[in-house]
């Protein structure tokens, strides 16, 4: 495994993370005013809308993450 391979497994980890805790967050106020119930539509929009979002997110900061905090190009073999 390449430094850029476990980079981008780290990246992606905290990614998931993020979205997560991040549709979490948004999930538990929503349940406990009974917007909607645990596992219906509801809740499925709002984690996936949620993944969309940090995907995207994830997705531009990719570039600048690893070129300022590791000195990689996105490019790089190393």
């Amino acid at each position: 495994m390449t430094k850029q391979d476990f980079i981008g497994i780290i990246y992606v980890s905290i990614a998931v993370i993020i979205w997560g805790t991040i549709g979490s967050i948004i999930d538990y106020p929503l349940l406990n005013k009974n917007v909607y119930l645990a596992g219906s539509l509801g809740q499925i929009t709002t984690f996936s809308l949620t993944g969309i979002f940090t995907t995207l997110i994830a997705i531009f900061i990719y570039k600048k993450v690893l070129t300022k905090y590791f000195g990689q190009n996105s490019n790089s073999n190393t």
